[in-house]
């Protein structure tokens, strides 16, 4: 809303003050001494320089002080504000002091102090000031009102004063310098309206961001200005740069910039580079900012000697040299100096020594440019852990935190184990993100308390979600999950997804130590039904099989050492294999009975179909010396998973997975990983065959590997591997019957293999502080996999069949009929594509965002590598679940 009638008070003009004392006259003065008792007073000395003598300030008796004009001040609250009394004298020079008062006092816009008959009779006349209705904010679009209202202090029911008025412009100034915007305007007017209130109207014009327009360096000869720029946080503004915020005049980033070329000529060897001036100069049109620093390189130094004096007993000079990666000889580097010095530190805190002293004391040689070293390692003793607390946890237990620690109470100090304890706490994930244990002094010069400060997250998750995904088309998700159930760190999981392809409910409970025992127990029950598809065409999709599974599982999880760790398990599961009889099914025999008609399904689907019992049992030995289990930025981890089925039940077989990744932090914050898997299944049945005789595949096909989206991006679900590609038979130019080339014609149906593979590369991306509290993690990728190992089955190629009134006989010549049969053009080719391990390739770029409706993953990615039959895929997506 704008106000009108705005008053401009931002210029405040100097206003004469009327101050209305009236004094008598010479021939008032002259009656009243007439009137007055006679004195005799001794005669003034004259001056001797002949000047008159100055005048003496006229007093009076003040007789009464009246207050005219206040409305929301008792008189006596204005009286009480000057040093006027009735009773007590008055001169110009006190009604000077006490109009100073009153004005101090920013209650009033004027004040006049009367004294109308001139015998003492004093009259304050005021205006007060005005109230605020209200603070209007105009021009602001770069800066909302959230971000100004907290700086502005006038505020409605307040009185208005100019001072504040101005205070609070210089603060809203100063915003919109913190944003770069040196050009920004802020004129404050005044709305006047009834009873002496008005609002208050901050006009801003923010202007356009200023920016670095130029880096000059002066007195650089080492290296060039381009080398010089890379090493700073400013940038200079370029067209390129319109996605950064680099190109910003910062002036904490100019002090920042001359640290890092400070840091940039340590590490080349000058060791006497200083910065001499940093100027940053205003263009005129207030637009941008052109920077100067002057440098003074200096000359490079080489290390020279190298000594170390190690006062500790146990962690003598030999084993402190043996840590130390510079030699003499070597160009000087500030940073190498530093990291040696942390690398010293942390190794003594191996030893105990919690408060280890390593000084590096330097010796320049300025004429040899030598920088010579000794690290000096003074006495300390050694440290025992006093005491561990854990504050700010008020959900959680203190024994949930406490059994993360590698270390006790009455212990010796370890860094090693202290940054364990750390990373294992971390991985919780019930706590605020780099959770650190910090070292304090103890009660003696031997002991050190260790303090966790702790900030809880939420950890119970309520998801009731619905989305679309590209694999499972709609989607209905609800679970909730508590990873922190009652404070204990136990983890209490309940499920229920529903989508066209799948439905599914689950159970699960996870004890992480249980009895107080660094044991885990765990079990899960769940029911599935799970409906496989064929494409038909490029989009569309047939129902195939449909595969309700029920079961249940129990886990026992035990660590061998302190990266080790073993599991046990044992699950029980009922699967139920049919197929819609009104599409694959048919009277092959003519005897009445319709069965499973492998012209109609295949093969490969009739031998799955039927009722079975899968009682397995297996083990995990695990490796993992990740950071974070659950964003790990550095580390890996190893596994080795193996399943038994065949402890009763209708199945045999064992099943061989191997696993594993590594994770870097590089470049300040991206984080690299690299991770490979490996699978294989062998059936532990004896050989299969058909009716003819011919051999089948003993590892049915709901046990089988798959391999595409999500696994492999790229590619299509189950996009990979071994497949059967029918297309019907139609008549071409000539009459003849050849397989048709419409790919909305064909059904694809993926077989899975016996054995897999499985490596990928990944580079996550950092993004600013607002996109990480949004959740987004891009990153870029490549994947590569196989799928494969599978007994050869027979590709059937149905000629069509020919009918009569009668009955219907199957031809193996299209287009060819007995005398009195008409034919039916439902022939059909198969082929057998994609087993070999012949690895596929896919690059591409996606982002993860932990959105409010649920978990969205987005992918891009071209396959560079693929082989006949693989489906592929650029863009894929998932809303409101994960896979």
């Amino acid at each position: 809303m704008k106000a009108n009638n705005k008053t401009s008070f931002g210029k405040r003009t100097s206003a004469a003050l009327l101050v209305g004392t009236v004094l008598a006259g010479q021939a008032a003065v002259a009656q009243a001494q007439q009137a007055a008792p006679q004195t005799v007073t001794p005669p003034r000395a004259v001056p001797t320089t002949g000047q008159p003598a100055p005048a003496q300030p006229v007093s009076r008796t003040i007789r009464s002080i009246n207050v005219v004009g206040a409305q929301r001040l008792e008189p006596d609250t204005v009286r009480s504000y000057t040093a006027l009394r009735v009773g007590a004298p008055y001169t110009s020079e006190t009604i000077d002091q006490a109009l100073k008062d009153l004005f101090a006092t920013e209650l009033f816009a004027d004040v006049q102090i009367l004294d109308p008959g001139g015998n003492g009779e004093l009259t304050i006349q005021v205006r007060e000031n005005p109230v605020i209705n209200r603070i209007i904010l105009e021009g602001n679009k770069r800066l909302k009102e959230d971000k100004i209202r907290p700086e502005i202090r006038l505020a409605p029911r307040q009185i208005f004063t100019r001072t504040k008025a101005r205070a609070d412009v210089a603060r809203i100034i100063e915003l919109y310098r913190r944003q770069g915007r040196f050009a920004a305007t802020v004129e404050p007017k005044m709305v006047q309206l009834d009873q002496n209130r008005v609002d208050i109207v901050f006009e801003i014009n923010e202007g356009p961001k200023s920016k670095v327009r130029q880096i000059n360096i002066l007195g650089n000869e080492k290296f060039a200005d381009g080398d010089l720029r890379g090493q700073m946080a400013t940038k200079q503004s370029r067209f390129y740069r319109f996605f950064s915020s680099s190109d910003s005049y910062d002036p904490d980033r100019l002090a920042y910039d001359q640290q890092k070329l400070r840091q940039f000529y340590l590490t080349e060897g000058y060791a006497d580079f200083r910065v001499i001036s940093a100027v940053a100069e205003l263009t005129p049109d207030k637009r941008d900012f052109i920077i100067t620093y002057v440098v003074e390189e200096g000359e490079r130094y080489k290390f020279g000697d190298i000594n170390v004096e190690s006062e500790l007993r146990d962690f003598n000079s030999d084993t402190v040299k043996s840590l130390i990666k510079i030699k003499k000889g070597d160009w000087y580097n500030a940073k190498a100096v530093e990291d040696t010095v942390d690398g010293i530190t942390e190794t003594a805190g191996l030893f105990g020594y919690a408060f280890a002293d390593v000084s590096p004391q330097f010796d320049r040689d300025k004429d040899a440019r030598t920088m010579s070293l000794n690290l000096k390692v003074a006495n300390a003793p050694r440290v025992y852990v006093e005491r561990i607390d854990i504050n700010g946890n008020t959900q959680t237990q203190d024994k949930v935190v406490r059994r993360e620690f590698r270390l006790a109470e009455g212990d010796a100090f370890n860094s090693f184990q202290v940054k364990r304890s750390q990373d294992r706490i971390n991985s919780l994930g019930f706590f605020q993100e780099n959770l650190e244990i910090e070292q304090k002094q103890g009660s003696a010069p031997d002991r050190i308390i260790l303090e966790t400060n702790v900030e809880e997250k939420s950890t119970g998750e309520l998801q009731l979600s619905a989305g679309f995904s590209s694999l499972e088309r709609f989607i209905i998700n609800a679970s909730i999950t508590q990873r922190n159930f009652r404070g204990k760190g136990q983890l209490l999981r309940a499920a229920v997804n529903y989508s066209s392809y799948s439905k599914s409910i689950e159970l699960g409970f996870t004890e992480p130590y249980f009895m107080d025992k660094n044991i885990a127990l765990g079990g899960d029950i769940f029911r599935r039904d799970y409906n496989s598809f064929q494409y038909v065409g490029n989009n569309d999709r047939n129902t195939t099989y449909e595969q309700v599974s029920t079961g249940l599982g129990v886990r026992l999880g035990v660590p061998i050492t302190e990266f080790w760790q073993g599991q046990l398990r044992y699950g029980l599961t009922f699967d139920d294999v049919t197929l819609d009889k009104d599409l694959f099914y048919r009277d092959t025999d003519n005897d009445g009975d319709i069965e499973c008609d492998p012209l109609l399904a295949g093969r490969y689907l009739c031998d799955a179909i039927g009722k079975r019992t899968t009682s397995a049992v297996g083990y995990t030995l695990a490796f993992d010396n990740t950071n974070n289990r659950l964003r790990p930025s550095a580390g890996h981890r190893l596994s080795l998973t193996q399943d038994f089925a065949g402890l009763g039940g209708d199945v045999k077989y064992l099943r061989t997975i191997a696993r594993g990744s590594k994770y870097w932090n590089v470049l300040g914050g991206f984080i690299f990983s690299l991770s490979a898997e490996g699978g294989y299944i062998h059936s532990l049945e004896g050989p299969r065959t058909d009716d003819s005789g011919n051999p089948i595949d003993r590892i049915r096909l709901t046990d089988r590997f798959f391999l595409g989206e999500p696994q492999i991006r790229g590619f299509d679900i189950r996009g990979v591997g071994p497949r059967i590609i029918r297309r019907p038979l139609v008549k071409d130019d000539s009459g003849n019957y050849v397989p048709s080339d419409d790919s909305n014609q064909r059904t694809d149906d993926a077989l899975g293999g016996r054995a897999y593979y499985l490596a990928r590369a990944e580079l996550e991306i950092p993004l600013g502080s607002g996109a990480r509290e949004l959740g987004l993690r891009p990153s870029i990728f490549v994947d590569a996999g196989a799928v494969f190992g599978l007994l050869d089955p027979i590709p059937t190629d149905f000629a069509g069949s020919c009918s009569s009134t009668t009955q219907t006989v199957d031809t193996a010549t299209p287009g060819v009929c007995p005398t009195g049969f008409t034919y039916n053009e439902n022939g059909f080719d198969e082929e057998y594509l994609g087993d070999t391990p012949k690895p596929r390739l896919s690059v591409g770029f996606g982002v993860n965002w932990n959105s409010p409706f649920g978990p969205f993953r987005i992918d891009i990615a071209k396959a560079l590598l693929k082989e006949p039959g693989d489906d592929t895929k650029l863009f894929t997506f998932n809303v409101g679940t994960q896979f």
